[in-house]
């Protein structure tokens, strides 16, 4: 995708205020820092530590240890007419990955990476933080930025939530970003509506019975009934699923038998399902459960499944959708620039917080192929151009200043 863009060669940062390009070197050592201190989901303690330190560092009222490492900080415009609060959201959890980048700031964390930009988000968010902290006198309004655990799994957005960091003072909007190797640098995605997939899954046991591989009238084959489920389960996209309404549904994985002549008794199963349609919550769960009992009970054999949902799509308020796009607009100039048409079928917690309050998430570009930083998320040599988080503080920060503009 990156390589039908125009070369970001292009990009013109000159719409990206001083004091905000002055800040780069400090956005990309704090990166830097965080890119070789990689932690999991719900382990993120020295990223928490380092956060914690510079809020506290530059004056910045803050909570930490909420739902285990999550922080939220608070800071009020000395213009405070408005009650209005927006929240500022970023991710903090690295992956299970052995980085493959021989650069100077690579994971020392044996088999943990930051190799999907959340060390970046955080980078970024610290930066909004450190220059609205700063020129408290240039926004009225509250903005609570949230530095949250666990996206990459098992979801830190859901436990920040009940922990209430939605509540006192009582957000009104959110807005949030990810750093994009999808998009080239210089270019923002941004949509109303759906933007990213819900996600749910599936494990899958078929309990047939085993035997000799000649004598295949003594057994019920599981690997033949798991092989029917597999290709059954694409009908309920091409067959069930109104067809303007994109849907996914993968089996990732299947094991079954120990020998070319021995009949499996069992088989496993492993499976990801994806929709944009919130109508579509609860039907995938009966239909390929339909479909496994039918195809089971035709052979004779029986199943255990397990089925559960995830996360929910991530669909952005068209208020606030329309606000980020028109700040994007005034930051972004490049032949491309903004670009509406970035769905994907990936998933994001996001989801949760948009389904509480209204907000937008968006992309914002940051590959470069003509510095090699065009790998895709979550590649071990996964890393991004970092010219993009200037950019990402310039862009937040004007939403903070026209969100209470408008107010």
């Amino acid at each position: 995708m990156v390589s039908t863009f125009p070369n970001p060669s292009s990009v013109d940062l000159s719409r990206v205020r001083l004091s905000i390009r002055s800040l780069q070197p400090q956005l990309v050592e704090w990166r830097r820092r965080l890119h070789q201190q990689p932690e999991l989901g719900f382990q993120e303690k020295l990223t928490a530590e380092f956060v914690s330190q510079k809020l506290q560092e530059w004056g910045i009222e803050h909570q930490t240890g909420i739902a285990q490492t999550g922080i939220v900080a608070t800071i009020k415009g000395n213009k405070l007419t408005t009650p209005q609060v927006l929240a500022i959201r970023a991710d903090m959890d690295a992956l299970p990955i052995q980085e493959l980048n021989e650069v100077p700031y690579k994971s020392q964390h044996d088999g943990v990476m930051h190799a999907c930009g959340h060390d970046g988000h955080t980078a970024i968010a610290l930066g909004t933080a450190y220059y609205l902290q700063q020129h408290r006198q240039d926004f009225s309004g509250i903005v609570k930025i949230i530095f949250q655990p666990a996206e990459e799994s098992p979801g830190g957005a859901k436990p920040m939530i009940e922990a209430g960091v939605l509540k006192n003072p009582d957000v009104d909007a959110i807005i949030g970003l990810h750093l994009w190797n999808n998009l080239p640098l210089g270019t923002v995605g941004v949509r109303a509506g759906a933007l990213m997939a819900a996600v749910e899954c599936f494990n899958c046991t078929i309990l047939g019975k085993g035997g000799h591989g000649a004598l295949p009238h003594q057994t019920i084959d599981s690997v033949v009934v798991a092989a029917q489920i597999v290709n059954a389960l694409q009908t309920i996209v091409a067959r069930n699923v109104n067809p303007i309404d994109s849907a996914v549904v993968t089996v990732g994985e299947l094991h079954a038998g120990t020998k070319r002549n021995v009949i499996a008794d069992t088989a496993r199963m492993s499976a990801t399902v994806r929709y944009f349609n919130p109508n579509l919550k609860d039907f995938f769960n009966q239909r390929v459960e339909q479909i496994i009992a039918g195809i089971c009970q035709s052979h004779g054999a029986n199943y255990d499944l397990e089925y559960w949902s995830l996360y929910p799509p991530v669909i952005n308020d068209v208020k606030i959708a329309e606000l980020v796009r028109s700040v994007a607009e005034e930051v972004v100039e490049t032949p491309v620039g903004i670009v509406p048409e970035c769905q994907t079928m990936a998933a994001e917690d996001m989801s949760f917080f948009l389904e509480e309050v209204p907000g937008c998430y968006f992309f914002l570009g940051s590959a470069n192929p003509t510095k090699d930083l065009a790998y895709p998320h979550h590649h071990p040599r996964f890393d991004f151009d970092e010219t993009a988080l200037a950019m990402g503080v310039e862009i937040f920060v004007r939403c903070v200043e026209k969100y209470f503009a408008s107010t």
